[in-house]
C-alpha cells in the first residue's frame, strides 16, 4: 500500500523513532508498504518516520537489491565526502552533505534475525541519511556552510 510521505513542516520528521520490540506480520507489511511507497516516489531510501510511523525501520534500494533494516545502528564510519543529497520529505531541494564513505551497520531483518553489513559509497550514504531520519535529523541540518576568507594586504 502506498503511504503518504510526510513533508518538511510535519513534526513527526523531528521526532526520534522508538525501537521495534517485536518483528511480526505488521512489521513485514510496513516494510512492504515502505518499499512500495519509496519506489512510487522514485526514491532510493525511506525511513518509517517519513510515512508518519515512529518505528526504527528503514528501506533502501540503489539498484543493487533491497536493504531492509529494523533498529539499525551504525557502529563504525570511515572516510568522508561531501555530495548533494535530495530527500522525499524535502521535494525539490538538494543540499551538500558530509557523510562517511564506508560504514558498518547492524540491525534486524524482516524475520527478526540479526544483520551486519559493511557498506560503501552511495549505499552507505543512503543508510546514513535514513538513520538520521529516525533521529529527527534532516539533510538541511547538515548543510555545509561556506566560509568566506578575505586576504589581508
Amino acid at each position: 500500500m502506498i503511504r503518504k510521505i510526510r513533508i518538511d513542516s510535519d513534526p513527526v520528521l523531528r521526532t526520534i523513532a522508538r525501537s521495534v520490540k517485536t518483528v511480526d506480520d505488521y512489521t513485514r507489511r510496513t516494510l512492504d508498504d515502505m518499499l512500495e511507497t519509496m519506489r512510487q516516489a522514485k526514491g532510493i531510501g525511506l525511513a518509517a518516520t517519513q510515512i508518519g510511523l515512529l518505528h526504527r525501520m528503514i528501506v533502501a534500494d540503489i539498484g543493487e537489491g533491497e536493504v531492509e533494516l529494523i533498529n539499525p545502528v551504525i557502529y563504525f564510519q570511515e572516510g568522508e565526502a561531501i555530495a548533494e543529497e535530495g530527500c522525499l520529505s524535502l521535494p525539490g531541494i538538494r543540499i551538500p552533505v558530509r557523510r562517511a564513505l564506508r560504514i558498518g551497520v547492524s540491525g534486524l531483518n524482516r524475520y527478526g534475525e540479526p544483520v551486519d553489513l559493511t557498506l560503501e559509497n552511495l549505499l552507505a550514504r543512503v543508510i546514513q541519511h535514513e538513520v538520521d531520519h529516525l533521529d529527527g535529523v534532516l539533510i538541511k541540518d547538515h548543510q555545509e556552510t561556506k566560509v568566506m576568507v578575505s586576504e589581508q594586504p
